[in-house]
């Protein structure tokens, strides 16, 4: 995660603290945020998930190096050169492999006769060593480099190993007096780093922030760690450096929100880059199990581990090893818990089941006896549908039955009207013909006693007296028929077109059409009859009837049908 170098940056140090003075009142201080961290640690969750992905790409750029590798001549500034970059990518991957391809470049430095290479080997090696807990060997290391024939442009990097090796030392080491003497080492290293660095250095300002940091001012320490984080792009090795350093000031000063939060974004930027010597993620998961996320904690020191082994440094592994087993030990306690607990929950289960099968039992013999009874009923109830169908047959046979009934009653009584109207004018009319062939015959009787014989002739030949009494007769039909059908004459027009309507003339009761329909309506329907009672030929009535359902918009097969209905 340490970066050497990367010592100049582009932006003067008085330009940046300008921006950050113009900035201020819209830069928001990470100690005032306020953290869903729940949907930060999902986010490290789905990174753990994807973290082959990453390790493919740092894989990919191995791969490729090694390719050229070997088609290098051995013991070349090239080959030293591919060794280099090789070495970049493995420091925080592999530790072992880093090591080898350094120690490589010292023999090729050694080879070549070229002491700066072989300088810049010796300090990178030492450096690394110094990372992983070899601070003796890292010590014997840079002791062999003659500080008088070290090149200018090592001299941040050489005092820098030293530095770092010593603040190593000064704080591992258990012995109170040999850490204070390394601490004075490392201040004497220091005052002669800062004498030789370049101001406007990123490593610069990384110093700066620590010791502004361990002089307890952890406000001043947090600003310049704002300015180191404007350049460090995220996902990227500075940017988890730089949240690393973040969380550390917060923690020193007692902001666990803010450590929390940068110890995350740490950790994502770690895996994101493919880093396996990760300090963010072991810290991280033992601030959970001290939150009591026991099953998180354990995911991610798991994690870690597997990170720490595949790195390969004795130090790291020591370092997560204690956290590891108390929470392994924790994590085992709760998994054995909720084993008890699960023993408990089946033996309930089983419990429940063996209930739930006397009841499944209970139910179906219950389920049987209902089917059975369902059965039954279904039967019953489909005897009882054939009954119900029967019978509204025999209903329907009733109804049709009633209204036959109804309409012989109807027709009965109507015949019944009929013939009571026309009896009581048939016996009126023949007592009045009586009296008037009684009256007649005294007329004539009179004529003759009274020797008057034409004059009887004559009255028993005239033609007016026959038209009188038939005219007498065709208005008692029409009076007595418009008793029974009063609005005859209306309904009959109503079955006509609209132009060939009857109309009758002042005091006519029916024309001759009308009566012979009048007679149809009575149930005589022959024309020989029909011609006698109204003395015309059989080819008159024919006439009038033909010309008379000419004038009808009815079929004429249905004209008769429905002056039959007529009421």
């Amino acid at each position: 995660m340490n970066k050497l170098n990367i010592l100049i940056k582009s932006l003067s140090y008085k330009l940046i603290y300008s921006f950050i003075f113009v900035c201020a009142t819209q830069l928001t201080s990470y100690s005032q945020t306020k953290h869903n961290f729940d949907s930060l640690l999902s986010e490290l969750d789905k990174t753990i998930d994807k973290s082959q992905i990453y390790i493919q790409k740092r894989e990919e750029r191995i791969g490729l190096l090694r390719s050229k590798l070997k088609n290098t001549p051995p013991l070349s500034a090239q080959e030293y050169d591919i060794n280099n970059r090789l070495y970049a990518e493995y420091q925080p991957y592999i530790c072992d492999s880093a090591l080898h391809y350094q120690n490589k470049n010292i023999e090729i430095a050694i080879h070549l006769k070229d002491i700066h290479r072989e300088y810049e080997s010796k300090i990178k090696v030492a450096f690394l060593m110094g990372s992983t807990g070899m601070y003796m060997e890292a010590v014997d290391l840079l002791k062999t480099i003659d500080r008088q024939k070290l090149p200018e442009s090592l001299l941040v990097n050489y005092y820098y190993t030293y530095l770092r090796v010593y603040n190593e030392l000064a704080f591992y080491t258990q012995d109170q007096k040999s850490s204070e003497n390394y601490w004075k080492m490392s201040g004497n290293i220091d005052r002669e780093l800062k004498r030789v660095i370049d101001k406007e250095s990123n490593l610069y300002l990384q110093l700066k922030e620590d010791s502004v940091r361990n002089s307890q001012d952890f406000d001043g320490a947090l600003k310049i760690n704002d300015i180191w984080l404007l350049h460090a792009g995220e996902g990227t090795p500075d940017y988890a450096l730089a949240t690393f350093h973040r969380a550390i000031i917060n923690l020193w000063k007692g902001n666990k929100e803010e450590y929390k939060y940068n110890l995350i974004l740490s950790a994502i930027a770690d895996i994101q880059s493919a880093i396996k010597d990760q300090a963010s993620l072991r810290m991280l998961a033992e601030m959970l199990y001290d939150e009591g996320d026991i099953d998180r904690a354990y995911n991610y020191i798991r994690f870690s581990w597997n990170a720490t082994v595949f790195y390969n440094a004795k130090l790291r592994s020591l370092q997560t090893a204690t956290i590891l087993s108390l929470i392994d030990k924790t994590y085992q306690g709760k998994i054995e818990n909720q084993k008890s607990k699960l023993q408990n929950y089946l033996i309930l289960i089983s419990s429940l089941f063996v209930l739930l099968a006397v009841a499944l039992l209970v139910i179906f013999k219950q389920n049987k006896r209902l089917a059975n009874a369902k059965a039954e009923l279904q039967n019953a109830n489909s005897e009882l549908n054939n009954l119900n169908e029967e019978l509204n047959k025999v209903n329907e046979d009733l109804t049709l039955l009633n209204l036959m009934l109804n309409k012989a009653n109807n027709e009965l009584s109507d015949s019944n009207k009929i013939k009571e109207v026309y009896i009581g004018r048939f016996i009126e009319l023949c007592s009045v013909y009586i009296n008037k062939i009684d009256d007649f015959r005294r007329k004539v009787n009179a004529k003759i006693k009274d020797g008057k014989v034409k004059d009887a002739q004559m009255l028993c030949q005239s033609q007016d007296v026959m038209d009188e009494e038939f005219e007498e007769l065709y208005y008692n039909f029409d009076n007595a028929f418009l008793q029974l059908f009063p609005d005859f004459v209306e309904k009959v027009n109503e079955l006509l077109n609209e132009d060939y309507k009857f109309i009758l003339k002042k005091g006519e009761l029916l024309n001759p059409e009308l009566r012979i329909i009048a007679l149809i309506r009575l149930g005589i329907n022959d024309g020989t009859k029909i011609s006698l009672f109204l003395r015309y030929s059989l080819t008159t009535i024919y006439n009038f009837r033909t010309k008379t359902k000419n004038r009808t918009f009815l079929p004429k097969e249905e004209f008769d049908a429905r002056i039959l209905q007529i009421q």
